[in-house]
């Protein structure tokens, strides 16, 4: 069976698609591309997907990640191609590789965050970090499945910081960037609980909800400080590693009649 891992993003209005929604939109495209799945064993089989951290409902992303097993090799670009064709724009097919290491999974422990806070100052969320990062704990509580519960927003994060709005943004509206960096933890935190975070040590509240994108994913690296590409140890593998028999047969093709 090969395996292939993909990266996808939820741009524009589809970053309000529930996961269960795209998990039905993604089937929809592996049929459409005609994708060789390979398919789990009992009574009821399904196709081998593995979905890896999915964002919140609501939140935008550049860099989801999902695995997939097919019962026959396949080029994993011209994979990726035939899928994005065939998803909805806004969901993009945009990076894949042939699985050549372990632990996907084990390697996204942590993600950068942008929120967009539209009618804050930028003076007023650089307060309002310095607060929240000057601070050993800040607590806040999230209604969970369990019912209310209380944790530390603090130690999740790594780096915050506020930045100016973008050049494309109206001059006469006040409009500030949040850029963070987030371990992802036990119980996970997420960029909406920092908001809560920032309203409790210094009372910044956005007038508006804020837009929120995960720009990347992957494992931290504690020396530079950044959030690595999850998807560069198959990579280097696949440069060691023989093509498939899918690639090896394109190499190996004949091409046509000169004209």
């Amino acid at each position: 069976m090969q395996r292939i891992r993909l990266r996808y993003t939820k741009r524009g209005r589809l970053r309000f698609t529930s996961h269960r929604d795209f998990q039905r939109a993604f089937e929809r495209a592996l049929r459409r591309a005609e994708v060789p799945m390979a398919y789990s064993a009992g009574f009821t089989p399904h196709p081998r997907v593995s979905y890896a951290n999915a964002a919140p409902t609501g939140t935008g992303s550049e860099a989801e990640y999902l695995e997939i097993g097919l019962a026959e090799s396949r080029d994993p670009e011209k994979l990726r191609e035939l899928l994005d064709e065939s998803m909805p724009t806004g969901l993009d097919i945009i990076d894949a590789v042939e699985a050549r290491t372990s632990g996907l999974a084990d390697r996204l422990t942590a993600s950068v965050w942008e929120l967009r806070l539209d009618g804050v100052e930028l003076a007023e969320a650089e307060r309002a970090v310095t607060a929240f990062l000057a601070a050993e704990n800040v607590e806040v509580q999230r209604r969970t499945k369990n019912g209310m519960r209380t944790f530390d927003t603090r130690g999740a994060v790594v780096s915050l910081e506020a930045l100016p709005a973008p050049a494309d943004r109206p001059l006469d509206s006040a409009c500030a960037i949040l850029r963070l960096v987030v371990r992802h933890l036990t119980p996970a935190v997420r960029p909406d609980d920092v908001l809560s975070g920032l309203r409790a040590v210094a009372d910044l509240a956005p007038p508006v909800p804020s837009a929120v994108t995960r720009l990347a994913q992957g494992l931290f690296d504690e020396e530079s400080g950044t959030v690595t590409d999850p998807l560069a140890p198959d990579r280097e593998a696949d440069t060691a590693a023989p093509p498939t028999a899918a690639v090896a047969a394109d190499a190996k093709a004949p091409e046509g009649p000169a004209a």
